[in-house]
């Protein structure tokens, strides 16, 4: 293993939008209500149970929202380990997908580039853009320095 601490953790909105795939319009919002409590519950415990109730409830008309949770546990629970705000960071902004989303904005719309400089200067020109309207202000941030610091002291120099 190149890094041996490393913990995974899934994202919880593809794990949500890969439930809400298997949901009829009808009880979608029912669904992920019942969901949204296993992510946001304060322990892994509480979690387990939340999951554990919405699975008595929805588990006869969508059996495979709670094989993927179930096959998935490891990789999705790590989050409680974490305070309330480095979760909700966690699990409500992805810095790496909206900078991905951005590249690809400006790349998907060509047909084709003359050269490969070309595209390296939209790309250029789309992260210079992208630099201009992230302010980079993430409520609650002191907070959340705090508590990387204390999880991963022996990490963060």
């Amino acid at each position: 293993d190149y890094y041996p601490k490393t913990e995974v953790q899934l994202c919880l909105v593809h794990q949500m939008r890969n439930s809400a795939k298997y949901v009829t319009h009808s009880d979608l919002r029912a669904v992920m209500k019942d969901l949204k409590l296993v992510y946001q519950a304060p322990t892994e415990q509480k979690g387990l149970e939340a999951l554990e109730n919405a699975r008595e409830k929805w588990t006869k008309k969508y059996p495979a929202i709670f094989r993927s949770w179930d096959k998935n546990w490891d990789r999705l629970s790590n989050i409680y380990k974490y305070s309330p705000h480095l979760k909700r960071l966690m699990y409500t902004t992805n810095p790496i997908e909206s900078y991905h989303r951005m590249i690809r904005k400006v790349t998907k719309t060509k047909g084709a580039f003359p050269s490969e400089n070309a595209i390296l200067k939209q790309v250029y020109l789309a992260i210079m853009n992208a630099q201009t309207r992230w302010n980079g202000q993430i409520f609650h941030w002191s907070a959340i320095q705090n508590d990387l610091n204390a999880y991963f002291s022996d990490r963060i120099k």
